[in-house]
């Protein structure tokens, strides 16, 4: 004589995942959380650079307002480093002749920063009376 399987144990093989479900969502996870991760990694870089960018220009606009106060970058020199916060960053000065006024200078100024060992720069140009520099 056959008995008919119960619903009660038809309902617990449906309740149950199979071992090749498992191994799909294993697989998938495996896949999902490294992508994830770079992702977070990536956006970390791109807050630390926008926010050292930023800095970099205070520092930049601090280095051109002092030069064209005094004539001579921050310490009378055309190079240097200023600390903004923790961080420190390397500038330089540079002035050409403007070509379309002799009266005008183009003066340049080059700040580098480290970004997770990576270097970045922001570059600031403005004219400046000749006689000033």
């Amino acid at each position: 004589m056959r008995f008919a399987p119960s619903s009660h144990s038809v309902k617990r093989r449906r309740a149950a995942f199979t071992l090749a479900e498992v191994l799909a969502a294993l697989l998938f996870m495996a896949i999902v959380i490294p992508v994830a991760l770079e992702g977070l990694r990536i956006a970390s870089l791109a807050g630390q650079v926008g926010e050292r960018k930023a800095s970099a220009a205070r520092v930049a606009e601090r280095v051109l307002n002092e030069l064209a106060v005094t004539g001579t970058g921050p310490g009378g020199a055309d190079s240097g480093a200023l600390n903004e916060g923790q961080h420190e960053f390397q500038w330089t000065v540079e002035s050409l002749a403007w070509l379309e006024d002799d009266a005008l200078q183009e003066t340049t100024v080059r700040v580098v920063y480290f970004v997770q060992g990576r270097e970045y720069e922001v570059t600031v140009t403005t004219l400046m009376e000749a006689a000033t520099l």
